[in-house]
């Protein structure tokens, strides 16, 4: 296989990364081009989407392309994805065959495919992905599932808007409280590029039940040493927050509660205080803060922070259509599989 996927920011150097936001700069500042002329993308949904699939759509369009959306078991067939399986359940197709055929169709294959939330040691292997990512023989782009690449990078292009070098800059990665347990893919995906910037990182938590998985931890320190940041776990607030350059807020599920969230809940709502308020801003260094929405107001951050000229969430979230646009326009122009 003579192409890459674009599955996770890891397989991607510094360097790599670098050029896709040079790219995603320039097509911010010209939103039309031709580099999709004459090709497509199939999207596949299995969890539901609004900004991804609206900025990915327009994306295609807007360089000249065409996006295809699909949501198997709703109006595609249900996928099974397992090897050697016995196929007498719900599921009508192999993905075998499914990534198969989509690669004579398109030039690209989008897919979202949040966990199951019910065994993390078999989330974590991200079967869907991976699955799509073996047998297909175009690229395939990760939309979220355990990790989101391409918010990672809309959220990079919109720091770098407002701080320029992000080298040794202060980020906090706070857990929210939220009312349900949430995936922890945008939580990995900050920490990895937080730290692939070089920045110098705080994972704030309430206990050492919500650090994340060790895969995503071991990464992140191994990011920061090698480009000159730092990695550290706190459940203190008040000095997470203090000089802090940028706060960026996420909810996510406690890995050892998987798939036991009723247990799970009375931690959860006993840390409802870790909602980021006026008064935790203002420890910062005139810090920013974002969230890659959706976010449920005065839950997870107050209105004051939403509309305080520090949050450049919406930023960010624009940033998702150039992002995936210089994604979309590098996979295609390599060479076939």
């Amino acid at each position: 296989m003579q192409f890459r996927h674009f599955l996770s920011t890891q397989d991607y150097s510094r360097a790599e990364l670098d050029e896709l936001l040079v790219q995603a700069e320039a097509f911010k500042r010209q939103r039309l081009g031709h580099e999709l002329r004459g090709k497509s993308i199939a999207l596949l949904f299995f969890n539901n989407s609004m900004r991804t699939r609206t900025s990915f759509e327009l994306g295609a369009q807007q360089l000249g392309g065409h996006a295809v959306v699909l949501s198997p078991g709703r109006d595609a067939w249900p996928i099974e994805f397992e090897v050697g399986s016995v196929m007498d359940g719900e599921a009508e197709e192999h993905i075998a065959e499914v990534a198969r055929v989509l690669s004579r169709y398109v030039d690209l294959i989008g897919v979202r495919a949040f966990p199951r939330f019910q065994d993390w040691t078999v989330d974590r292997e991200d079967r869907v992905l991976r699955g799509f990512a073996r047998y297909a023989t175009v690229p395939v782009i990760n939309l979220e599932t355990i990790l989101h690449p391409c918010q990672e990078l809309a959220h990079a292009m919109a720091m770098r808007e407002r701080l320029g070098d992000l080298q040794g800059k202060k980020y906090v990665l706070t857990w929210t409280y939220h009312p349900r347990p949430l995936n922890t893919a945008v939580a990995n995906s900050a920490l990895l590029i937080a730290t692939r910037m070089g920045m110098d990182v705080t994972l704030l938590c309430p206990t050492p039940d919500y650090v994340l998985d060790e895969r995503f931890m071991l990464a992140a320190q191994n990011n920061a040493r090698e480009n000159g940041g730092a990695l550290r776990i706190s459940h203190d607030i008040e000095a997470a927050y203090r000089g802090a350059h940028v706060v960026y807020a996420k909810s996510w599920g406690a890995l050892p509660y998987f798939g036991r969230w009723e247990q799970e809940k009375p931690v959860r709502d006993a840390h409802r205080h870790f909602i980021v308020d006026e008064a935790k801003m203002a420890l910062t260094d005139g810090g920013l803060f974002s969230h890659c929405l959706p976010l449920r107001r005065n839950v997870k951050a107050t209105d004051g922070v939403m509309d305080a000229p520090y949050c450049f969430a919406i930023d960010e979230a624009e940033n998702r259509l150039h992002v995936q646009k210089a994604i979309m326009s590098s996979l295609v122009a390599q060479p076939a599989g």
